[in-house]
């Protein structure tokens, strides 16, 4: 809805009715992916799009119907029969769209206005009501108190890697979408453990960029789950790069002449998340060297090393998984443990 939300501010500030159609799950190969949003008004004008012109037709009509009886609508369109005038997708896929008048969309005034400066916020919808997250409070409700915990525990962790999907809250399917840019997983070291990591990272929805200064190992063909291979010395290219409060960072290189300079600069930033490979001995040996390069211990006591949760891993496979673990704990505060023996909420507060 990014792209609309211009003209749906325009269309709040003259006091012109309106619904936005948005698309909430695709199977197969359907045109445009969940998020993507159609908005019609009550004299008849048109913005965004939720098939690239296959539906479009069927949904204003639609929308015009949820304008008038102020209802939210659902509508799934499938394959079109090519041999008949069907409303369908030419492209062999099926979207489900939402319709909800904006009387039914809470806050919205100030989800357009967080949406349109760049502010992390998150809706949570069924058909005719909305819960909206933001990472410290939420606004509006889906009718049950619990149904609006789960709810906002799930659009915060969407919310947190710049996710719009289908979330299980109470056993009902809702609609999640957020506005926030992907965090970034940044994999210094190009070995095979990085390519493993650069997999599960961008499986948890990160932004993955790989970095090595040794250009024949750092390639696009031996990294292609990563979004940006970069060939450069670590620490030149984090001073280069911007880090904010929700990047994760992954030194696998365990060479003191990559480390410890890149740690230096790293430890300085307002990552989340800083973890280093190595053995026992090579994590103290690297402690050692950090503290006469003249790092404070309040910053060292910030790095994750040896990196990962102990899962008894062997495998790069399986080592991606314990620090995937320990990134997920960190950023919600998870303990680690099993659940079994835990009595707290399995969704916690944020």
């Amino acid at each position: 809805m990014r792209e609309i939300v211009d003209g749906l501010i325009a269309w709040r500030a003259a006091g012109v009715s309106f619904a936005v159609a948005t698309v909430v799950n695709t199977w197969r190969s359907a045109p445009r992916r969940p998020g993507a949003a159609m908005a019609v008004n009550e004299h008849g004008d048109v913005l965004g799009s939720v098939s690239g012109g296959c539906v479009e037709g069927a949904v204003y009509t639609a929308a015009q119907e949820v304008i008038n009886a102020k209802k939210a609508q659902t509508h799934t369109y499938g394959v079109s029969d090519g041999d008949a005038f069907e409303v369908g997708l030419t492209c062999g896929g099926t979207i489900e769209v939402m319709i909800q008048p904006d009387v039914a969309l809470s806050s919205l005034d100030a989800v357009l206005a967080d949406i349109a400066a760049g502010r992390p916020v998150a809706t949570v919808s069924l058909p005719g009501a909305q819960l909206v997250v933001w990472p410290d409070r939420t606004a509006g409700t889906l009718g049950d108190p619990e149904l609006d915990r789960i709810a906002a525990a799930q659009a915060r962790g969407l919310l947190a890697h710049g996710r719009s999907a289908i979330a299980t809250a109470c056993e009902r399917e809702v609609f999640v979408q957020s506005w926030a840019s992907p965090a970034r997983m940044i994999v210094f070291g190009a070995i095979d453990f990085a390519a493993a990591v650069a997999r599960i990272g961008k499986f948890l929805g990160y932004q993955v960029t790989v970095c090595d200064a040794r250009g024949v190992f750092a390639t696009e063909a031996r990294f292609p789950e990563a979004d940006e291979v970069v060939v450069q010395w670590p620490h030149r290219y984090l001073e280069s790069t911007e880090i904010d409060e929700r990047t994760v960072l992954c030194v696998l290189t365990h060479d003191p002449k990559f480390d410890i300079p890149l740690l230096e600069v790293a430890l300085r930033t307002p990552a989340r998340y800083i973890g280093a490979m190595g053995s026992r001995r090579t994590c103290e040996d690297r402690l050692r060297r950090l503290r006469e390069a003249g790092v404070p211990e309040s910053a060292l006591s910030r790095l994750r090393a040896p990196i990962g949760l102990d899962l008894g891993a062997r495998t790069p496979e399986e080592t991606a998984v314990a620090i995937a673990a320990e990134i997920v704990a960190l950023s919600w505060g998870g303990s680690g443990a099993p659940l079994t023996g835990l009595t707290a909420p399995i969704h916690g507060p944020a």
